[in-house]
């Protein structure tokens, strides 16, 4: 697991090469604040062996977060990501492994009948019932993900994982109430609980797409109000003095700024941005699609890329994302070791400062 003293002398090792800000705090030591994203390309082979050696390269320039999930490319993403770690010239002491789980993963390569596959390997199994399904493909019931857990854990080929995130849980959305859904969540919280206490992972989190950047009215809302709550009854339901809700993943980038300009969720008997809530509830926010999945490599809206550092849009696009207040750190997929060396780059700029940042939105 990483460590206060493994995450500060990598900061050590490195922290004179960037700018300020870059390390940031997270867990019981300190983040980078660009990490690795894993999820996009096909489950092949050759993939695998650009992740690895991307992510090599990553791990030797200053990146110490990496974050993955098991259905990310069939299980093939976390196990480059072990190889990775197993290769690098770096402690595992010193690198903060995200990962998640919540979708049904294939392995090693989609099946010729999904339906068929899920059946055999989950619900004839016993690992999965079929009244906790949503579209056939999602479950956050606590023996499943106990299962996936471990499964993960075989994948990195690790004893521990930094945080476990719940996810996609609006997913759930889709067949059942909220309260149900909260009920759910409060389940799989307390059994990550227990995870927790077993040094089983350093903590864990929610990742989403939808759930907390959109109104209350809308259908794949979650409350971050209720969701904290539903952490904290988890944590004295494993006797636990402190929740192990340590993060939330989201979408954030210059074209997806709702989770700083929404205020859909409420706080003292206001509403207030998602990334506010965050920041006043001591959650560190992990930004996702910083680049918006690729598209802002063209460039950034002109007001924008005139304020934000960077020799490229990438870079400038990074550096936007992580300006934002509560987000500790932006994570861009990256399977090229060019792109690793472009996107840690992006690290020797300073982020925008408060007032800067704030007034790209006046």
């Amino acid at each position: 697991m990483a460590t206060a003293s493994g995450t500060w002398g990598y900061r050590d090792r490195f922290g004179d090469s960037f700018g300020r800000t870059y390390f940031r705090r997270f867990g019981p030591g300190v983040v980078s604040s660009i990490g690795v994203g894993t999820y996009l390309g096909d489950p092949t082979d050759a993939v695998d062996d650009e992740y690895r050696g991307a992510l090599v390269e990553a791990f030797e320039s200053g990146v110490n977060l990496v974050d993955t999930a098991i259905n990310y490319r069939c299980q093939r993403s976390e196990r480059a990501v072990g190889r990775a770690l197993g290769e690098a010239d770096i402690d595992r002491e010193e690198v903060v492994v995200a990962t998640k789980g919540g979708f049904l993963p294939f392995d090693g390569k989609p099946p010729s009948d999904p339906s068929a596959y899920v059946r055999e390997q989950f619900v004839e199994t016993g690992l999965v019932d079929v009244d906790d399904l949503a579209r056939g493909s999602h479950c956050i019931a606590p023996d499943f993900l106990d299962a996936m857990l471990d499964r993960s854990l075989s994948n990195l080929d690790l004893d521990s994982i930094d945080c476990y995130y719940v996810h996609n849980p609006e997913t759930q959305l889709t067949v059942r109430d909220a309260d149900a859904v909260y009920d759910r969540l409060e389940a799989a919280f307390t059994r990550l609980e227990e995870r927790k206490t077993a040094d089983d992972i350093g903590g864990y989190g929610v990742a989403t797409w939808e759930a907390f950047r959109v109104p209350p009215e809308h259908p794949s809302h979650l409350s971050l109000s209720e969701v904290v709550s539903r952490a904290e009854r988890a944590a004295a339901a494993a006797g636990n003095e402190e929740s192990g809700l340590i993060a939330l993943q989201l979408p954030f980038n210059v074209e997806m700024a709702d989770a700083f300009t929404a205020k859909v969720h409420e706080r003292d008997g206001e509403r207030v941005s998602a990334l506010e809530f965050a920041h006043d509830a001591g959650l560190s926010v992990f930004a996702s699609a910083s680049l918006k999945q690729g598209d802002l490599v063209a460039g950034l809206p002109d007001a924008v890329a005139a304020e934000v550092e960077g020799d490229s849009a990438t870079q400038r696009a990074l550096n936007f994302a992580r300006s934002a207040p509560a987000v500790t750190a932006a994570l861009v997929g990256t399977k090229s070791r060019n792109h690793v060396a472009e996107n840690v780059a992006a690290g020797t700029f300073d982020p925008l400062g408060a007032k800067a940042f704030d007034a790209v939105f006046e």
